[in-house]
């Protein structure tokens, strides 16, 4: 048996509790001899333990049981592996046996109580608050627990005069209000839950947040009358109080009053009372109104700028207004923000992403998209996305050497989260070298790639390719390219892959039905290499002139085939 990863854990250990367990039984009485030598044997097991050595600790315990059963220190140690390895029943037999030998003791019982409650053994975990309540009534604390559980077995009544009980010895709180106020709600005493909560306010009626509560309450009950006169209640002691203002917006968008909430909305950013943070999550729940009601979303560009001049240090509100500035697709403008953003926060990724999202779908854009990147590797070498994206803005360069040495120094420095995305590193070097005629190492980072990801889709693609392109391996190719078309079967790049191995291997009536199938989807895109595998596969099965078709197309579409021209002029198919 295996402790290596066994972490002492004791607190929170959850074992079933016998319905017997408070009768106490004698255990063995040891002759001086024999109790030297279970001590002696006890202490090193602790010992072992605190030193990490548990499969030996775990050893000399199983020794200590077998001296002294009834042991309750024993019982609860080795109670405590078996419920870490998993082992609940063994566990629950040996803490069993430590609570009968020793039931007042409470830090035993609270293991119990919490494996009753993970069993949802609730009468168990009853009886032993109860147990524990006797003994120790100065743990009052055991009546919110006892409460809950009440709740949870559906005795209601006894899980709210469990918590009367505790409410006598701490006074009124928010959580014992709000547990009886659902309590009630659950036996649909409604009456009875408000006035729970009333209660409290008579007893402290200056304090606005139970004013805000009730109000909140009642909105969550759909009482919006009685709701919006708590908050007339609250306004009147503090009307700026920005838990007020959160409540009045949902007011108002449950009334469905979108014009008062964006007003309220608006009011509360311009307060000079309201802390920034709380300002920025009104400006969010403020554009999600504004998009919600389909109004303009350039109606929050001033209340940025008012924000900004009231807290020009803090960045957050360029993040978001630059997030805001894309909404209205002003690249340029989210662009500054962002630009600022990262200025002052150069270790943080959040920046460069978003200035890339921007970058990124313009391909004319690759310069700036490199120099995005290598602001991000130089603050946060770490971080893998930047080598990616600056290695595709190198390949769409063309510059494949570049690229490949940037995948490179990723996979040396990057930190990878998750094995998929180190995957697509190995494939992009694998796409690399094979434009670089490198096909052999090409194949060789392939396979690493899908040893990592055997789901990526476009190694799987690309590997079955280059392999049916030197016409070898051509039925691990077919395999490969065949999950492919499962995964994604109205992909006209992976149908044409597909086919095209079919080809390869003589299959030319199914590689036709898979080639026109990537014609068919890819109509609205075609590439020069799919219009021409289809002219090679027509001309082999016999229909040259619809060959010829389909060849002069790819031609018309800049195909860089060496052979092309050849086949157009006879009409039939020649290997490359």
């Amino acid at each position: 048996m295996n402790f290596k990863k066994y972490r002492t854990a004791l607190g929170v250990l959850f074992l079933v509790f016998p319905m017997n367990i408070f009768s106490q039984e004698k255990g063995l009485i040891l002759n001086e001899t024999t109790q030297r030598k279970f001590d002696y044997y006890f202490y090193e097991a602790v010992n072992a333990k605190t030193q990490g050595r548990y499969d030996e600790a775990f050893d000399l315990l199983q020794h200590c049981y077998s001296i002294d059963s009834t042991n309750a220190s024993v019982l609860v140690e080795l109670g405590a592996y078996y419920s870490t390895l998993e082992e609940k029943n063994t566990a629950l037999d040996h803490f069993r046996k430590a609570v009968k030998y020793d039931p007042a003791n409470y830090y035993y019982n609270m293991i119990l109580a919490g494996l009753s409650k993970e069993l949802d053994l609730k009468e168990e975990v009853i009886d032993i608050y109860n147990y524990l309540l006797k003994t120790y009534p100065d743990k009052i604390d055991l009546y919110f627990e006892l409460a809950n559980v009440y709740g949870d077995n559906g005795e209601l009544d006894k899980a709210i005069q469990s918590l009367d009980t505790l409410q006598k010895y701490t006074g009124v709180s928010d959580a014992i209000t709000l547990n009886k106020f659902r309590l009630y709600n659950m036996m649909d005493r409604k009456e009875q839950a408000f006035e729970e909560i009333q209660s409290v306010i008579d007893k402290n009626p200056d304090n606005i947040r139970y004013k805000l509560l009730m109000g909140d309450l009642y909105l969550q009950d759909n009482q919006t009358e009685k709701a919006l006169g708590y908050y007339a209640q609250a306004k009147l002691i503090d009307p700026d109080e920005p838990s007020l203002i959160l409540s009045m917006v949902n007011y108002y968008e449950k009334t469905n009053n979108k014009t008062a909430a964006i007003e309220e909305l608006q009011k509360a950013i311009t307060s000079s009372k309201m802390e920034v943070e709380m300002k920025l999550q009104l400006l969010a729940r403020y554009i999600t109104v504004l998009r919600q009601s389909q109004q303009d979303v350039k109606t929050a560009n001033p209340l940025f700028q008012s924000m900004l001049e009231q807290h020009p240090n803090n960045t957050q509100i360029n993040m978001m207004y630059g997030d805001v500035l894309l909404l209205q697709e002003d690249k340029k403008k989210a662009m500054e923000q962002f630009e600022i953003f990262t200025k002052e926060n150069p270790a943080n990724p959040a920046g460069y992403e978003q200035m890339l999202r921007i970058a990124l779908p313009d391909t004319t854009a690759l310069d700036k998209v490199i120099e995005i990147t290598q602001r991000g590797i130089k603050n946060i070498p770490s971080a893998p996305q930047f080598y990616f994206y600056m290695g595709l803005a190198k390949f769409q360069q063309k510059k494949y050497k570049e690229a490949l040495s940037i995948y490179e120094q990723g996979l040396a420095n990057a930190e990878f989260q998750n094995q998929m995305i180190e995957s697509d590193f190995y494939g992009q070097i694998g796409d690399l070298n094979h434009f670089l005629k490198n096909n052999d190492v090409a194949f060789e980072n392939y396979e690493k790639a899908l040893k990592l990801n055997p789901q990526n889709l476009p190694v799987l693609n690309n590997y079955s390719y280059y392999l049916s392109q030197e016409r070898k391996n051509l039925d691990k190719a077919e395999q490969m390219s065949g999950i492919t078309i499962k995964a994604e079967p109205t992909n006209p790049t992976y149908l044409d892959t597909y086919g095209w191995i079919l080809f390869e291997q003589g299959a030319y009536t199914m590689a036709k039905i898979y080639i026109e199938k990537a014609v068919e989807y890819g109509k609205d895109e075609l590439s020069a290499e799919v219009l021409e595998h289809y002219g090679d596969i027509l001309a082999v099965t016999g229909e040259k002139e619809k060959a010829v078709e389909q060849w002069k197309k790819a031609k018309e579409l800049g195909s860089d085939s060496k052979t092309l021209n050849k086949k157009i002029r006879r009409k039939e198919y020649i290997k490359e």
